[in-house]
């Protein structure tokens, strides 16, 4: 592993409590609420970001309680030095989540997480030009 990707993945062990990385080379966030994800094709910084907000923006957004919800967007900001709320998580969810749209999410990590880019209007105004 690169030592940009080591240096996230310790990161994130720190700062997610419960966190491990297991023999799978799967990075596991929290155990109880099933949020990993594969570590063999992270190859640099914006690889491990873009895979953050892939598998991530979903339980944060829909899919976990409020505690869970609230205490796991707290530990993503922590992590990305963001200030992402529900709703952010949810708008960037609906456009980049489960890697629906992984050119964007490029884009997004590459503009310093840069929403005007994720917002509908103005995607479709982008179209027109």
């Amino acid at each position: 592993m690169k030592q940009e990707v080591q240096r996230l993945v310790d990161k994130a062990l720190m700062y997610f409590p419960k966190s491990f990385v297991e023999s799978y080379n799967e990075l596991i966030f929290e155990p109880k609420n099933k949020m990993y994800f594969h570590l063999e094709d992270v190859e640099n910084e914006l690889n491990f970001k873009c895979k953050l907000f892939t598998w991530l923006s979903r339980p944060i957004s829909k899919g976990l309680s409020a505690y869970w919800s609230t205490k796991i967007l707290k530990t993503f900001n922590w992590l990305l030095g963001t200030s992402f709320t529900k709703e952010k998580m949810r708008l960037i969810y609906t456009y980049l989540g489960n890697g629906t749209n992984k050119s964007l999410c490029v884009e997004l990590v590459k503009s310093d997480y840069e929403l005007l880019l994720v917002v509908p209007e103005n995607k479709r105004a982008d179209s027109k030009s």
